[in-house]
């Protein structure tokens, strides 16, 4: 089986980058989205290049094992209708998109700052979600299945958000979830409604 696909390169693209930042304080400065910044000076690359960043070694973790598994399967559905770019395109559109309204919000303070894959990870999540949505996944090693997870995800997620104070941006996470739901209905609106008759037949 071929391994270089697009989400092979994202993932091992991602890892090298956001190693060489980690130990790279001018890497990290120069590719952080920090609004403000990037409108005064039209650094607008920054919008594709924070997600490419990390905070640290388990935040990589998290979301490249994430999109490992499940960047697989919505790779196969991008490339059918879109070509063999197709899910490179919809991973950079979930970078841009989930991020856009916590940058618009933020875009006056010259302190804020945001870096990480989640938004475009939770693209591809809520996008498998769609075809999938009885998938059992394994949650910190507790299995769950991927609906009941969204469910909870979406909601923690909204909780936190209305919190904060934890310097995560919880709202990349719910913007990307639904750029991915959005993006997979409108490419194949059939899906809509394959989503609804799984969900009715959790055994089928």
């Amino acid at each position: 089986m071929d391994m270089i696909t697009s989400n092979f390169i994202i993932i091992a693209l991602t890892c090298v980058v956001s190693y060489t930042a980690l130990n790279n304080a001018k890497l990290m400065d120069d590719w952080i989205l920090r609004p403000f910044k990037a409108q005064r000076d039209k650094q607008y690359y920054r919008y594709i290049t924070y997600g490419f960043l990390h905070a640290d070694f388990m935040h990589l973790l998290f979301n490249m094992i994430t999109l490992y598994f499940f960047g697989r399967v919505m790779e196969s559905f991008y490339t059918s209708h879109l070509g063999p770019f197709g899910f490179a395109l919809f991973y950079l559109g979930g970078l841009v998109f989930s991020v856009l309204p916590s940058a618009m919000q933020n875009q006056k303070d010259p302190r804020y700052a945001t870096l990480g894959a989640s938004g475009a990870v939770s693209a591809v999540l809520f996008a498998f979600i769609l075809f999938k949505p009885w998938t059992t996944l394994l949650i910190f090693f507790i299995p769950c299945p991927a609906i009941i997870y969204a469910v909870l995800y979406v909601a923690y997620s909204i909780w936190l958000d209305k919190k904060g104070g934890d310097n995560v941006n919880h709202s990349a996470h719910l913007w990307g979830a639904a750029y991915g739901v959005s993006a997979t209905a409108l490419i194949q609106p059939q899906v809509l409604s394959h989503f609804m008759s799984q969900l009715m037949n959790p055994f089928s």
